[in-house]
């Protein structure tokens, strides 16, 4: 395993990471689960990542008994506020109440004393970002957070964060949680640029571009049940999940092979090919899905496949409008 400085932090990640969106607490029963994080750990995975919002709070509660068995300084611990909580108004967004009460019910379902990475899940256009930054500060003042940082903002609004904060002596978000693959490059005209700058390290989520990336899909009209693209999340993989993508997808199979390695290390590997990024965020609904992504961290790829593999992908990917 390989670990990388979170953006101008002192706080080190392994280049992979495991998460818990669409998994714990939900599809993956808790034996599964506990296995897979316990494998990520043996294997130098230090980082694990979760959110108040994933499964309302199932998630956290299911890994709270097994980050309970890891040596608690040798972890880093992530989730994230901002989604409904509840039906109230007051349940949602970044405001102060809402950041407060959150955080002691994330430590609650976590069985912890304190989250290392507190992070914003979204830009709340309803809430001050002042008011915002200055709940951050003060989590972090009181040792309910160490670091905190955002997720899926765009350039300007991690500039006025970072601006806010240091303009007043507060603690500046340290990371950005992007949605980031070699099918959805949204973030690399402006985002990565800023947060190099602004000194925030990326901790990208779908990096196989929801399983697109690891080849298993062939025909989308008939994905095989029990797969994403077959349940629940078909709705959130529509803007890759065409013939196209997946018939270029497939074009990428010898360039594994040239690289000696799987379809998914080589998507993982091209993202973390980028400096601005730190951590890749990985599922594992099985404990050979763990073993499979963490070996990417410890791969070193030849540049030239990786341009290769932008020119079969590019004509296919996404290219809606996006200012970021």
């Amino acid at each position: 395993m390989k670990y990388r400085a979170l953006g101008h932090s002192g706080l080190f990640l392994s280049t992979v990471g495991l998460g818990s969106w669409l998994t714990y607490g939900g599809s993956v029963d808790k034996t599964t689960a506990r296995q897979c994080v316990l494998r990520a750990y043996e294997r130098g995975v230090n980082f694990f990542d979760t959110a108040n919002v994933y499964m309302r709070g199932a998630a956290e509660e299911v890994l709270a008994p097994v980050l309970g068995e890891l040596q608690r300084d040798a972890i880093v611990v992530a989730t994230k506020v901002y989604f409904p909580m509840g039906d109230s108004p007051t349940e949602r967004g970044l405001s102060r109440k809402h950041i407060r009460d959150q955080i002691h019910s994330s430590l609650r379902r976590l069985a912890l004393d304190y989250v290392d990475l507190y992070q914003c899940h979204r830009y709340d256009t309803t809430t001050p970002v002042e008011e915002t930054c200055e709940m951050m500060n003060d989590l972090v003042r009181e040792g309910k957070v160490l670091y905190w940082g955002v997720s899926e903002w765009n350039a300007d609004q991690i500039a006025s964060a970072v601006n806010l904060a240091r303009a007043h002596g507060w603690a500046v978000p340290v990371s950005n949680q992007p949605q980031y693959s070699a099918l959805w490059r949204r973030i690399e005209a402006r985002v990565l640029p800023a947060c190099e700058s602004y000194g925030l390290g990326n901790v990208v989520w779908s990096p196989l571009a929801m399983g697109i990336l690891t080849g298993k899909y062939t025909d989308a009209a008939n994905p095989p049940k029990g797969t994403r693209a077959a349940g629940t999340a078909k709705e959130m993989m529509e803007d890759y999940f065409t013939q196209p993508v997946l018939d270029a997808v497939a074009r990428l199979q010898p360039l594994a092979q040239r690289a000696g390695c799987s379809m998914a290390q080589l998507a993982l590997s091209w993202c973390l090919r980028q400096p601005a990024v730190t951590s890749v965020i990985v599922g594992a609904t099985k404990v050979e899905h763990v073993d499979d992504n963490v070996a990417a961290a410890d791969l070193g790829v030849d540049p030239n496949i990786f341009v290769e593999m932008d020119r079969i992908l590019e004509p296919v990917a996404p290219h809606e409008p996006y200012v970021s």
